[in-house]
């Protein structure tokens, strides 16, 4: 798996899975934005995560969709 997107709502947040997945999602944002991409900081909107998982398959790339889970406290 090179990309794995966890879905939240109408977001997902996009991880990098591998070094091919990050040197992928490095040319699709501005340079500015890399250090967020490597921190996993970076949230998209549904149709624009989709958009991306598309070009990211067309370029071979092996990609992960996953919804995001929320755990609750039995205190």
């Amino acid at each position: 798996m090179d990309i794995l997107l966890i879905h939240s709502d109408d977001n997902a947040h996009i991880r990098a899975a591998s070094i091919h997945g990050m040197l992928w999602l490095q040319t699709h944002f501005e340079a500015s934005q890399w250090e967020a991409i490597a921190s996993e900081e970076v949230m998209l909107t549904k149709d624009n995560a989709e958009m991306l998982a598309n070009d990211a398959m067309e370029a071979g790339l092996i990609l992960n969709s996953v919804p995001s889970v929320s755990f609750l406290s039995k205190n």
